[in-house]
């Protein structure tokens, strides 16, 4: 028989992932002599004297915090697998785990209040509140840091923050030490970061959102059809066209083409809202729209002076969109502490797959030596400081 030619066929199949216990043997010696005993020293664990190993802890986060697996849920899936971890046990290493990286948390936090410009946002999120047989409302504060759009060459991160409440306090005692432009919408609680105090110029300047403000057109069009939001809807869409040529270039540029093209279409739209306003009821859900957009008239117009900035706030709303995702399966946190848990292994494994690493290996990782590492040294571990970028690099 002669070989004239082959035929191959693959299958994509699937094996599940397994559990292996990882058996530390040090043998411990005496000198005969002096007695005195000798043993290698126990590597470090993650969690001290615990059962987890990195690579199982890492996977008990990425599956709660990215890929919204409830403790329970993963608890069953486990013991499908032999292995009996009950909820509890999993919710003290998430806790421990917290705890362990919160130095790591906090200089990615550093890192984002040092920008020139952030974007924020928040969304509530149930919370268990002991002894009145139902849940609160609590909040995550998103602020984001991401220069890529202007080709900036700070590497970008998020920072969530956990309040049981949404007074104005909470948003200024995080942005305490932030001095620059912040992208937001109209929440009256960032209002006293705008106010200039003791006749000094504010720390924090306002930029507006026009997405919010189509937004509200929009709904007033899809419920009456009218033509006025309609011709608005169309002049924002203009101003979008603007910024798909602009997207991706430096920061000078961007201004630019914003000057030259977006300039007049927003002047135009002033004149024609004012015009409008008078004719309409003043309680009309179209009124309330057109006051609504001139109120915030200047901090919407302030993208076209700045390349830096962005036309609307959707970046910061894609960082929430996982906490949307998140809280619909795990339905609430189990308390305030759970509130910050949750904030900070949001912080890293949003800020990983920000700078385009697998979130699961890069916590691997930081588990396997945050241990030991020196904590004036905690930036070697930031995703955009650690290892080989190979070793961590999502797949495309």
């Amino acid at each position: 028989m002669r070989k004239v030619g082959e035929d191959v066929t693959e299958t994509l199949d699937y094996i599940p992932g397994r559990f292996e216990v990882i058996r530390h043997v040090r043998p411990a010696f005496s000198c005969r002599r002096c007695e005195t005993m000798a043993q290698a020293p126990m590597p470090s664990l993650p969690i001290d004297r615990g059962r987890p190993g990195p690579g199982l802890l890492a996977h008990v986060l990425v599956s709660k915090y990215c890929d919204h697996l409830p403790l329970y849920r993963q608890a069953q899936i486990y013991a499908r697998e032999g292995v009996d971890l009950d909820r509890a046990t999993l919710a003290d290493w998430v806790g421990k785990a917290a705890w362990l990286l919160q130095p790591l948390v906090d200089a990615i936090g550093r890192h984002v209040m040092a920008a020139g410009k952030l974007h924020a946002d928040d969304t509530p999120v149930p919370v268990l509140d002991p002894g009145r047989g139902r849940t609160k409302t609590g909040r995550l504060w998103v602020y984001l840091r991401d220069d890529r759009p202007h080709a900036g060459p700070a590497p970008p991160a998020v920072l969530y923050r956990y309040s049981p409440d949404r007074k104005g306090e909470h948003p200024r005692a995080h942005l305490a030490c932030f001095r620059g432009l912040l992208q937001a919408d109209g929440y009256a609680g960032f209002d006293d970061l705008y106010a200039a105090k003791k006749r000094q110029p504010p720390a924090v300047v306002e930029v507006a959102c026009w997405a919010h403000v189509r937004r509200k057109f929009y709904d007033v069009h899809q419920a009456t059809r009218s033509p006025m939001a309609e011709d608005v809807l169309k002049r924002i869409g203009e101003l979008y066209d603007v910024e798909d040529a602009a997207r991706g270039l430096p920061a000078d540029r961007r201004r630019l083409i914003r000057q030259e093209k977006a300039t007049p279409l927003i002047d135009e739209p002033a004149a024609v809202l004012d015009a409008m306003l008078p004719k309409l009821p003043g309680k009309s859900e179209l009124a309330a729209a057109i006051r609504y957009a001139r109120n915030l008239w200047t901090a919407l117009r302030r993208y076209l002076d700045d390349g830096r900035l962005e036309i609307d706030n959707n970046a910061a709303e894609r960082q929430i969109r996982p906490l949307a995702l998140g809280r619909k399966n795990y339905l609430f946190a189990g308390s305030d502490t759970g509130g910050d848990r949750a904030a900070a292994l949001y912080t890293l494994i949003q800020t990983a797959k920000l700078n385009r690493l697998d979130p699961e290996a890069y916590l691997r990782d930081v588990l396997t030596r945050i241990a030991d590492h020196p904590i004036n040294r905690i930036g070697d571990l930031l995703p955009w400081n650690i290892g080989e970028p190979e070793q961590h690099r999502a797949a495309a």
